[in-house]
């Protein structure tokens, strides 16, 4: 079966609220979307909570795969199956009706192969999801360097912190909270690469996508 989007979502010990909360959201979509359900948690727990069906599948990893190797589970099925997929975390909360408008500009602008959307973060303040490529200053001051000023300082440009994101721009590096991606893109590029455990390989393959397609801020 072709689908619209495919979505996957990466579980370990998740909060069933959450899980329960982003499946109604995605179900609600008026898009033909199939979601893929990677269980990287110790035990089978969440499947018995989980409501499968022809268009929720769950797939227990029985190890704690890591971010990427996870998803790459569901990417290459939706790669076979599907025009577009995305990658969302479960604790990411949104109107059903920013998935359509999502995939009706993805569908219209095929140059692009990678999108990330405005990210509000619980208070409502502005989530800096989109970043230039980190350069090893920028990963050594964060991690070691516990000078709050220098942080902010080589944050400012890092995170954008200077732009109006009230437009579309193209950036180098999207967050991998809510990742909206052309199979076509995927298909060049093969999906996460599970050398990184967490963390860097929303940034690698951002870079990567960039190679062959656009990735914008929307």
């Amino acid at each position: 079966m072709n689908y619209n989007i495919t979505a996957s979502l990466v579980l370990f010990k998740t909060d069933i609220e959450e899980i329960e909360n982003v499946l109604d959201i995605l179900t609600r979509s008026k898009l033909n979307l199939k979601i893929i359900l990677v269980d990287n948690s110790p035990t089978r727990i969440l499947e018995k909570q989980i409501p499968v069906n022809q268009n929720l599948e769950y797939i227990f990893s029985g190890a704690n795969l890591g971010f990427g190797t996870a998803h790459n589970i569901a990417i290459a099925k939706s790669m076979k199956d599907s025009e577009f997929h995305l990658v969302l975390n479960a604790d990411v909360d949104f109107k059903v009706d920013i998935l359509e408008e999502i995939y009706a500009y993805m569908k219209e602008h095929q140059d692009v192969g990678l999108l990330g959307p405005k990210i509000h973060n619980p208070d409502g303040s502005h989530q800096y999801s989109a970043k230039l490529l980190p350069a090893p200053a920028n990963l050594i001051v964060r991690r070691f360097v516990p000078i709050k000023s220098l942080q902010e300082k080589m944050d400012f440009e890092y995170e954008f912190k200077f732009f109006n994101f009230d437009r579309i721009i193209e950036v180098p590096y999207l967050t991998g909270c809510f990742m909206f991606m052309n199979c076509k893109a995927l298909k060049e590029v093969g999906g996460f690469d599970e050398r990184y455990f967490m963390y860097p390989e929303d940034t690698d393959l951002t870079r990567r996508i960039h190679q062959f397609s656009k990735a914008i801020y929307y």
